[in-house]
């Protein structure tokens, strides 16, 4: 009787989420307005390209943002708000600026305004961009449309770092206007400008019609709707609140793909799933796990991937011990994730020396395949002697509590890069923004600055291969999985193209007329 009246209460609640979407967003604002629904696994940070750190903010980004440069579905590097480049030698990149990019709120793109933008990643308090391009000392402004970056140093990622976030243009009348607080009302050069924000409910864009590329543009109105609940976005979806999910959930492919009114996306992603330790980053350092690496290897032991996988995710994930995929490059083979060995995970926590249970407190965001995968893991490493508790937290919030320590071990997942700097670096480098729990290892150090200077990738992942061998040593992280993308679609959606980024492109996308 309990559980049937729990399973009535879920259900009343599933239905009034419902409800309550679908009563908000299915009345465009105008009658001939065309709006386009996308729902968000999680709500985003703040929209500061400078200050945030989200996979899902930079889905937005991808509605409002133009970059210098792009990615294609090849991963190749295509220019957007730039038109070419060059290296004048190894230390001075040139970078040649579209002609007649406004921003939205009419301020023009000029070498001024990109070196503004530049300045900004570079200096602003708390800025997450700095390091991914330390390398530059200057920004010179040779002439209105063309600007070039002074390097300390060649770098081989830097190029790549700008068809991310790095590489967003900002207007620089707004970003004197509003200084730290740019995320309230950010202006960039994309199609959709920003128009409302209401936390953990909705991001509203509407259509700028000054963007240098409006042919490829067909809506006038964007609305990111975050639903970290994976039944309610899915409900939303095949009810017509929704148009597009962003990421459909493995389990529910089936009844996406028996859905007339839908259609499914599968492709190959550059993400990966983690576990970070805190083992420098008070308070949540006082534990065994950051104490010892052999807590933290005997943790992973306890952990059979491919079983967590098959239960979560219906065995569509890769089981990984390193960050970079397996169609990379700098992928390195010999690098593997070991078997469940629940007999040499206590070993380890005898070699410890360690007093038994061990006691771990394991973040998970509050999305219902995080729930889950927490709820897997801790059941397994309970049979090596782990006691594990679950702490719940919106993503956001979940971000806050990593930077300033209040975590002990942190569920979180990394959209990844085409180019391997951006996946290791800034987790594993002293005073990397996503060293979470402030691992330092001045080889690991060595190790990662010196990828940075090889352009040869045979040399790189040379390097790689010392990088993955001392992690495994060390544990700051344990990597689990590469996960596929999965974006549900209503039927009259046209014009998606998929790149291994996984974000959601406006350019191109249109509804198609109803039969």
């Amino acid at each position: 009787m309990l559980r049937a009246t729990a399973a009535l209460v879920g259900a009343l609640a599933l239905g009034f989420v419902l409800l309550s979407v679908i009563a908000a967003f299915t009345i465009p604002a105008a009658a001939q307005e065309r709006v386009l629904r996308i729902g968000l696994r999680e709500d985003p940070d703040p929209l500061d390209p400078t200050l945030g750190s989200s996979y899902v903010a930079r889905v937005v980004y991808a509605g409002m943002c133009d970059k210098l440069f792009d990615v294609d579905h090849k991963l190749n590097i295509v220019p957007q708000l730039a038109t070419g480049y060059e290296y004048k030698d190894p230390t001075h990149l040139v970078i040649r600026l579209r002609p007649g990019v406004t921003f939205q709120d009419g301020e023009k793109l000029d070498a001024e305004a990109a070196k503004a933008t530049f300045v900004r990643n570079l200096t602003a308090k708390g800025s997450q961009r700095r390091a991914e391009i330390s390398a530059v000392y200057g920004i010179d402004v040779l002439d209105p449309l063309t600007i070039q970056l002074d390097l300390k140093y060649p770098s081989s990622p830097l190029l790549a770092m700008l068809t991310d976030r790095s590489g967003i243009m900002q207007a620089p009348k707004a970003m004197q206007a509003e200084g730290d607080k740019f995320a309230l009302h950010p202006v960039c050069t994309g199609p959709f400008a920003f128009e409302q924000r209401i936390a953990e409910d909705r991001i509203v864009l509407r259509r700028y019609p000054g963007y240098w590329d409006s042919k490829d543009i067909h809506f006038d109105r964007l609305i990111y709707l975050p639903i970290p609940n994976s039944a309610i976005r899915l409900a939303n979806l095949q009810a017509g609140a929704l148009d597009i999910v962003e990421y459909i959930l493995p389990t529910d492919v089936a009844a996406v793909e028996k859905d007339p009114n839908l259609k499914i996306n599968i492709s190959n992603s550059l993400g990966y799933q983690g576990i970070t330790f805190n083992t420098d980053n008070p308070p949540g350092n006082n534990t065994d796990a950051a104490r010892s690496a052999l807590v933290r290897r005997a943790f992973e032991l306890a952990i059979d991937r491919q079983a967590l996988i098959n239960v979560v995710y219906n065995g569509m994930y890769i089981p990984i011990a390193q960050a970079n995929t397996p169609s990379s490059p700098y992928y390195v083979p010999s690098v593997q994730p070991p078997p469940r060995d629940i007999e040499k995970a206590r070993a380890l926590l005898k070699q410890a020396g360690v007093k038994l249970p061990v006691h771990l407190v394991l973040t998970a965001t509050n999305s219902s395949d995080n729930q889950q995968t927490a709820q897997v893991i801790q059941a397994m490493t309970r049979d090596a002697g782990f006691e594990v508790t679950i702490k719940t937290v919106e993503f956001a919030s979940s971000l806050q509590a990593a930077y300033s320590g209040h975590f002990e071990a942190y569920l979180i997942n990394f959209s990844g890069r085409a180019d391997p700097d951006p996946n290791t670096w800034t987790f594993l480098h002293t005073g990397g923004v996503g060293n979470y729990g402030k691992y330092s290892n001045p080889l690991m150090d060595k190790l990662l600055d010196q990828q940075r200077l090889v352009t040869d990738a045979g040399q790189r992942r040379n390097i790689y291969a010392e990088v993955w061998e001392q992690e495994r040593k060390d544990m700051p992280l344990i990597y689990l999985w590469i996960y596929k993308n999965i974006v549900g679609m209503r039927k009259d959606i046209m014009g998606f193209h998929a790149v291994p980024d996984g974000l959601i492109r406006m350019q191109g996308l249109y509804r198609a007329p109803l039969r």
